[in-house]
């Protein structure tokens, strides 16, 4: 989640203060991933030092407003005209936690699997309650529905929609499991002793590995 050039968005719209900012956030997020000041604050000043962003003075309140440069704006330009590019390489917790499973002697990793499905069930149970559209929330689709109601259901459809990819991924990996236990037999650890040094980068499968 780029805090750093969603703030530089909403300040492309006019000048805003720290709290002000906050709250524009939490609206164009779904107030799904809530920011504190601190954080609002921080990313301010490594945004002035960058040159993307200039201080005012305070107002008769005390708000200082923030407003943004040029180079700000082409900062926002460049971001919403590219696309996301995710990273390589990025360490996915259950991914190794289910390939060490598999690897160790003695150490059920079906049942790791389907202690894990269950709990992503649950989850995704909870993201799809929390629609907007459901008889407990807002139709983002309706015809009188706010540009806040989409924004949320832009952010839940996505984690409904990487919740389930999770399970059709638990389920492929279970299948596999099923069909060819030999693959969680266990490793023993190998007599064979790495030489010093950082390990030799490979890449598999379009991802880089070290």
């Amino acid at each position: 989640m780029s805090v750093r050039q969603t703030i530089l968005a909403i300040l492309d719209q006019g000048a805003c203060y720290g709290y002000q900012l906050r709250a524009e956030f939490d609206r164009r997020t779904g107030s799904v991933w809530p920011l504190n000041v601190g954080q609002i604050y921080n990313t301010l000043e490594r945004l002035e030092r960058d040159g993307l962003v200039a201080r005012g003075e305070p107002d008769a309140q005390g708000h200082v407003y923030w407003r943004i440069t040029d180079a700000g704006s082409g900062e926002v330009a460049r971001w919403l005209s590219l696309p996301v590019e995710r990273e390589r390489g990025t360490r996915d917790e259950l991914a190794i936690k289910l390939a060490v499973a598999a690897t160790l002697p003695g150490v059920d990793a079906a049942e790791a699997i389907r202690t894990q499905r269950a709990a992503s069930l649950r989850r995704l149970e909870s993201l799809r309650a929390a629609r907007p559209g459901r008889p407990d929330g807002a139709d983002p689709d309706r015809e009188d529905a706010t540009a806040e109601e989409f924004a949320r259901s832009v952010v839940v459809d996505s984690m409904i929609f990487a919740a389930e990819a999770e399970l059709r991924w638990l389920d492929h990996i279970e299948h596999r499991l099923l069909r060819h236990p030999r693959h969680a037999m266990g490793l023993a650890l190998t007599a064979e002793r790495p030489k010093r040094g950082r390990p030799a980068k490979r890449v598999a499968a379009g991802v880089a590995t070290v």
